[in-house]
């Protein structure tokens, strides 16, 4: 008997013999299509091939896709458990042509497939077609000697597939396998058709038409194949069995759940089991994806599976989480075909542990709640909708949690009243933030979060994808469109682009979509919502339109870089410093880094060489860098350092770079780094570059601010410094290693001459004065004036000073005359200083020389004013202070 694993690789090798390129399974998250919240089907990422887009090396392709079906359109969550074929979490088994070969090779190669590689019996089976499509039928015929009972013509939908209201389009053909007529059913198109008897295994599409705007279907040049077959649902028929979870991988992970949780794996118990099983694939793929349980989008549908598993764990009577422990289960089981699981097993592991632990502490007063509001029901009647609300709101029971728990009572709740009461929270809300004070425009961006919820962001796993444009906005007021000049702000579903948080600055880049084109200029938050400023720069973009969608890749590498930087600046300040280091600001922009950080005192030159040494010996270890979620309380305990100016809800990512030389943080207890960080990272610490650090400065009182730069920007300055020091060696005839002391002689002998040059000037200013110096009797005081040339203000004390000794007993006044401006000088003798003052004499004369004020002592003081021509008039105001 075949297993799974068999199943898919025999799928795989088949059409690799038939010369079709082997493609990975692409991520649960779509890159583009933005219409789609998981990947659900295998061509999704071929859908820009398919309509001439996008062109690849190949024109024949081969999959096992992963795929979801739990939200939106297409979700099967609430009959996961309860029947044989449903699931979260799927494996799409698909082969495709892209204008290569058509309905002449894509049916035998199906049929010779199945009827040879997996040896199923020809005379099980039997197919559909479109009802006009009569060459398909003769290829059945032809080629598989099918009857015409066999081969059963649809006149509906159900074969005939299109890509949207316009596109391509085109018949299918479906492949059944009859279980034999003591199953209940009938063949498709009958009344009894919803019956397990003739179970579909394999859909053909032709694409072959293009569907016009009018109704009309014109001929594609180059018709496609696309097929697809379950896998889950193929290993059920091929290892004998009607029950998709009564397959080899379904087995051993039902097994496993009863081995963690001490409940037999089959009897009544069973659903519980499947559940589970099904369940731990969809969560782990997802996480792996890089999906995180959240209350909106992705990571919300996420969190509804979780804990729909997690709660059917607890009706085992589990006590502690249980699913993080069947992660090695699936991971030995699928970790060959998919390493993603393999690589992301911790992060899955520890993901799962964080949310069942959370839930667990409101799972029991919920359901109480729960029972409570049963109890004053009348028997049979419905759950009102407000409590099912109230349990939403209040303990996060999502509405299908609650659905699930009522189904085991045989009870249903009011869907109407649980949407009225969401509603009337909303209003509220709204009305509460039109009254907070916020900007005029706030209420639009209220109002956008409201009709779409937040914006899913991609950037973390990608530079470039697709979204869709929800809505733009100009001035302040929603538009439908914006044309070439156009300056706007622009929401989308799902965006690369990270928005300014946590110090790191907004991402730039472009927007196309079929009709324009847009410069992203820069990215923002407004709640949840990411908000793009753009330019129109081609054309029009409006509302409703897929957009592609690519970050700057050069500026984001460069951003990262900072931030990654910053990181192990920190710690290297840290280890440096002190524990009292912690961050107070930052700036991640893409040419430069700022980190602001509590310290008391100027850094020496010591200390910022060795930090600056530390942080690119720690670059140079090129060791991988990490991310992980956990709350934040855990994540402290492990060491992890929070990020000034980060908001922390109950889940937080966790950081990690570099092997620690002595005993380190987190959980392997050799973590360089750990903090609590939003921000986009290098993924290694060697794609930083390299590492100079600035300068060190006060930004406030206690907090010191680092300015530093990494990777192109760093060795453009280290070049430049290099060019400065050739030119300077150039020009002292030394080497490098003699500049030092060499300037330093240089700028030692300066000084010395400088006060030669001062002495000189003092000297030459006294012989200059001599005889010219007249001193006058003003009300019994010797007073000395006098207008000096050829020195500088900081000269004129030690003149003064000179001067009166001269004089033995009496004041002093020198106006220098610097350039035009006026520098003044005054002094008093100490037996004169108790009833005459200097100062006195130095405001007057500087106020008549344009200037204010003055100061010093009272044997000496200087000022200054902006006219040195009404030296006289100065001269004769500070004669009348003394004469009083």
């Amino acid at each position: 008997m075949p297993s799974l694993n068999d199943i898919r690789s025999t799928y795989l090798d088949y059409f690799k013999s038939k010369e079709h390129a082997v493609v990975d399974s692409s991520p649960l998250v779509p890159r583009n299509d933005p219409t789609l919240m998981f990947t659900n089907a295998g061509m999704v990422q071929f859908k820009n091939v398919f309509t001439g887009v996008e062109k690849r090396d190949y024109s024949r392709a081969t999959t096992s896709q992963k795929c979801v079906r739990a939200g939106g359109k297409h979700n099967d969550l609430d009959n996961v458990g309860y029947t044989a074929r449903h699931h979260t979490f799927f494996e799409m088994l698909g082969n495709f042509s892209f204008g290569d070969y058509f309905k002449e090779e894509a049916i035998p190669f199906a049929w010779d497939l199945l009827t040879k590689d997996f040896g199923i019996n020809k005379d099980k089976l039997l197919v559909t077609v479109y009802h006009t499509d009569d060459e398909a039928a003769n290829i059945w015929k032809k080629y598989a000697g099918l009857s015409d009972e066999r081969i059963i013509r649809i006149p509906t939908d159900d074969n005939f597939w299109s890509m949207g209201a316009t596109g391509p389009c085109g018949p299918c053909t479906e492949i059944f396998y009859d279980h034999g007529d003591h199953v209940w059913g009938g063949p498709p198109g009958s009344p009894e058709e919803d019956g397990d008897r003739f179970i579909e295994i394999w859909n053909l599409v032709f694409m072959q038409f293009d569907q016009q705007e009018d109704g009309s279907r014109v001929n594609l040049p180059k018709p496609s194949i696309d097929t697809g077959m379950g896998l889950e649902r193929i290993a059920a028929l091929l290892q004998g069995s009607h029950d998709n979870y009564d397959t080899d991988l379904f087995k051993y992970l039902i097994e496993a759940s009863a081995s963690v949780t001490g409940q037999a794996p089959y009897g009544d118990k069973n659903v519980h089991h499947r559940v589970i099983a099904d369940h731990l694939r969809s969560t782990s793929f997802l996480i792996a994806d890089g999906v995180m349980p959240s209350n909106e989008g992705r990571g919300y549908v996420l969190r509804r599976i979780m804990r729909r598993a997690m709660r059917h764990a607890h009706l085992l009577g589990a006590k502690d989480p249980v699913m993080h422990q069947l992660v090695p289960a699936l991971v030995s089981q699928m970790g060959g075909a998919y390493p993603e699981l393999s690589q992301g097993q911790a992060m899955i592991q520890e993901t799962l542990k964080l949310e069942e632990e959370r839930f667990r502490q409101t799972l029991d007063r919920g359901l109480k709640l729960l029972d409570n509001e049963l109890a004053d029901l009348p028997e049979g009647a419905e759950l009102p909708g407000e409590a099912a609300f109230k349990l939403y709101d209040t303990y996060g029971f999502p509405l299908d949690l609650t659905q699930d728990a009522l189904r085991e009572k045989g009870r249903t709740v009011s869907v109407e009243g649980f949407d009225k009461a969401m509603e009337n929270q909303k209003a509220m809300a709204r009305a509460a933030w039109a009254g907070s004070g916020e900007t005029a425009d706030a209420a639009i961006w209220f109002e956008l979060a409201d009709a779409h919820g937040s914006t899913e962001f991609l950037g973390y796993d990608t530079e470039v994808a697709e979204g869709q444009v929800l809505a733009i906005v100009a001035d302040g007021a929603a538009e439908k469109s914006a044309a070439n000049g156009a300056k706007v702000q622009i929401v989308l579903n799902q965006t690369p682009f990270y928005a300014e948080s946590g110090g790191q600055v907004g991402d730039t880049g472009f927007l196309k979509t079929d009709t324009g084109r847009a410069k992203i200029t820069d990215t923002r938050k407004s709640g949840e919502l990411f908000v793009h400023s753009a330019t129109v720069t081609e054309g029009e973009v409006a509302v409703g339109q897929g957009a592609e969608l690519e970050v700057d890749h050069a500026r984001r590498s460069a951003i990262r870089a900072n931030h990654s930087a910053t990181h192990l600046l920190h710690e290297a300040l840290r280890g440096r410093l002190g524990d009292h280091v912690a961050q107070r600001g930052s700036l991640n922009a893409d040419d430069r880094l700022r980190f602001d950080f509590s310290h008391g005192k100027a850094l020496e030159a010591e200390d910022l060489e060795c930090i600056n040494a530390e942080v690119n010996a720690y670059i140079r270890q090129n060791t991988p860098v990490d991310t992980r979620i956990m709350t934040p309380d855990d994540a402290r305990a492990l060491g992890a350092q929070a990020l000034f100016g980060e908001k922390y809800g109950d889940e937080v990512r966790v950081v990690s770079m570099g092997l620690a030389k002595g005993s380190g943080k987190g959980l392997s207890g050799n973590t360089y780094s750990l903090e609590l960080c939003g921000g986009t990272h290098v993924a290694r610490t060697g794609d930083i570059g390299a590492f100079v650090l600035l300068s060190d400065g006060a930004s406030s009182a206690g907090v010191r601010r680092i300015e530093a730069l990494t990777g192109e920007g760093a060795l453009e300055y280290i070049r430049e410094q290099g060019q400065y020091l050739g030119e300077i060696t150039g020009m002292l005839k030394a080497q490098p290693a003699q500049v030092s002391g060499r300037v330093k002689a240089l700028l030692d002998e300066r000084k010395s001459l400088q006060n030669e040059v001062a002495q000189l000037r003092r000297e030459l200013a006294m012989a200059g004065a001599g005889d010219a110096a007249e001193t006058r009797d003003v009300n019994g005081v010797t007073f000395l004036a006098q207008v000096v040339s050829g020195v500088s203000g900081k000269d004129l004390p030690d003149l003064v000073t000179q001067y009166k000794s001269q004089v033995k007993s009496g004041a002093v006044l020198l106006i220098a005359d610097v350039g035009g401006k006026a520098a003044v000088a005054a002094g008093v003798t100490d037996d004169l200083s108790d009833k005459l003052s200097a100062v006195a004499l130095v405001q007057a004369a500087v106020a008549e020389l344009g200037g204010k004020g003055g100061g010093g002592r009272p044997t000496l003081a200087q000022g200054g004013g902006k006219d040195a021509s009404n030296a006289q008039a100065a001269i004769d105001a500070a004669e009348a202070v003394i004469g009083g």
